[in-house]
């Protein structure tokens, strides 16, 4: 594979990355549900840590990271009561299960023909946590909430994520 081949490869998967990320962002900003928000804070820790490995990879080239490949819209979900409803943020979990399938889709065969170990197999990892991450969200669609464990002793599910963080 030639240099500026593989720097293609990975410049144009940092791309869709950061507009997965970007995404995610935006739909931890719309879903108020604890738990769900829980996942998306754990999603998005994850993909932070892909670009990181992406930016390390792309400066070998003297790249920096490139801009997203796409905005990627949240789906518009009703304003959610005092307590957030399970179901209420379902469009937008089945949208990110969607989205990560797509980019799963392209870029696995793209990857599948690397013949750069190293990278190859750094790109595998970000392509098998993003199906983990995918799962997590067609769990989400479909209600569960105990997506990062089960809570102890029986406690009930209360409260909800603020729509802003504060600050003093």
């Amino acid at each position: 594979m030639k240099q500026d081949e593989l720097q293609r490869i990975l410049t144009g998967c940092a791309a869709d990355r950061i507009a997965l990320i970007e995404r995610h962002e935006a739909g931890a900003r719309a879903v108020s549900h604890y738990d769900f928000n829980n996942t998306y804070q754990y999603v998005i820790s994850r993909e932070e840590v892909h670009l990181q490995w992406l930016q390390t990879a792309l400066a070998e080239f003297g790249a920096a990271l490139p801009p997203p490949s796409a905005t990627l819209a949240v789906p518009e979900v009703p304003k959610p009561r005092k307590e957030a409803e399970v179901g209420l943020f379902r469009p937008i979990f089945e949208d990110d299960a969607r989205h990560l399938g797509a980019f799963i889709d392209r870029w696995r065969p793209r990857v599948g023909e690397m013949t750069h170990a190293r990278h190859r197999l750094m790109l595998d990892v970000i392509l098998g946590e993003s199906r983990e991450h995918q799962r997590f969200f067609e769990q989400a669609a479909a209600g569960l909430e105990d997506l990062l464990g089960r809570r102890t002793g029986g406690v009930p599910r209360r409260g909800s994520v603020l729509p802003v963080r504060w600050m003093e």
